[in-house]
């Protein structure tokens, strides 16, 4: 059986820049997307945290240690500078995968900076072992 699981997770991100000209996708600061393991193109769902938007794109390396966090294209309708989101994105995972299974999760201080790094011993939940 294959499941799917979160991967990566960047929580309380602020929105830093928004183009709506642009042809779409989040650009992300490229230190933030190495320490949750994302690519360039990857699928992101992103979820507004003040409006409550969700919604699907794909991710563009941003300039390291910047902090950027920018809306494009279509998206840069559905969230405001200085709004909170998060974006996560998931993978498919085996049975035996799951086994070393742990995301990538950060929380984000106000510059965009990690102020925390989560982490979950998937493998000892009891769930895993039924």
């Amino acid at each position: 059986m294959l499941r799917n699981m979160l991967k990566s997770k960047i929580h309380k991100a602020t929105i830093t820049e928004s183009n709506l000209m642009y042809s779409g996708s989040m650009t992300i600061d490229r230190d933030l997307m190495a320490e949750v393991g994302l690519y360039p193109s990857e699928k992101i769902r992103v979820y507004n945290i003040h409006s409550g938007d969700r919604f699907d794109t794909y991710t563009i390396e941003g300039e390291p240690g910047s902090g950027i966090i920018g809306l494009n294209g279509a998206a840069a309708r559905k969230g405001q500078v200085g709004d909170l989101i998060i974006i996560v994105s998931y993978g498919i995972y085996s049975e035996e995968d799951l086994k070393n299974y742990e995301p990538k999760v950060v929380i984000l201080d106000a510059d965009n900076k990690v102020k925390e790094r989560l982490e979950g011993n998937f493998a000892c939940s009891e769930l895993v072992n039924l």
